[in-house]
């Protein structure tokens, strides 16, 4: 597929430099997926988590359930390798 830039106004075609300049940068982009998608795995991992810090923070001895359900958020970067494979505990 040609790529085009915008020169005054005209469309140009890429040159073989540019074109291979811009699939450079779409296969480190797609290289990283894998570092972006754990990335957001591990944010929405910690907000649940942070969801339930007050359970450890009450008088209240925390129920064998909460603790799984928190062990399980905290193991599971440990077992999903991407965003799609992902299987979230449910909250007690």
């Amino acid at each position: 597929m040609t790529r085009y830039s915008l020169v005054k106004g005209k469309k140009v075609p890429y040159t073989k430099e540019q074109e291979a300049a811009r699939d450079a940068e779409e296969k480190a982009w797609e290289n990283g997926q894998a570092g972006r998608d754990l990335e957001a795995l591990r944010e929405e991992r910690n907000r649940l988590l942070a969801n339930t810090d007050w359970w450890g923070m009450s008088d209240l001895t925390m129920t064998d359930a909460q603790k799984k359900y928190r062990q399980d958020l905290r193991d599971i970067t440990k077992t999903a390798t991407s965003l799609d494979d992902v299987k979230w505990p449910e909250m007690p």
